[in-house]
């Protein structure tokens, strides 16, 4: 299965009956909980849990949510989510890329992109990352492929 982007973070989704909606197929807010699944995901097997954010008095909260609905999924479907850290400033915000594809056909169903900005917890004021998050998230970066 190839992907938009080189080396993807990937979580695996079952489509479960809770996931469906009036219309017999997912909801979109599935969507966009899967797409916090991956980032928390990715930043864990990064080395940043939500106890680290806590320590540090830092968190990356989302400033922007783009979701391009592509195709539906339904239940029973096995499907892939696939995130990507794009770019990081190293000051305030970081961005990532998403691509949802189903595991049988090799759809892409759905393309997403999250801005994120560094707050202090404490407050929930912008703040300056903290080393080990400009450590941790620049060091991810991706570069799209070119040619």
């Amino acid at each position: 299965m190839s992907w938009d982007l080189p080396r993807p973070f990937l979580l695996d989704i079952a489509v479960e009956a809770s996931h469906i909606d009036h219309y017999g197929h997912v909801n979109n807010a599935e969507y966009l909980r899967w797409v916090e699944q991956a980032s928390w995901a990715h930043s864990r097997a990064l080395g940043l849990s939500l106890d680290d954010y806590r320590a540090l008095d830092r968190g990356m909260v989302v400033h922007r949510h783009e979701l391009d609905y592509l195709a539906p999924a339904f239940e029973g479907d096995g499907l892939k989510i696939a995130t990507w850290i794009v770019a990081c400033d190293g000051r305030l915000t970081l961005t990532r890329r998403f691509q949802l594809r189903n595991d049988a056909t090799g759809a892409t169903l759905l393309r997403a992109q999250t801005r994120f900005a560094c707050i202090e917890l404490s407050s929930g004021r912008a703040r300056r990352m903290p080393a080990r998050f400009v450590e941790v998230y620049g060091e991810a970066v991706t570069s799209p492929v070119i040619g």
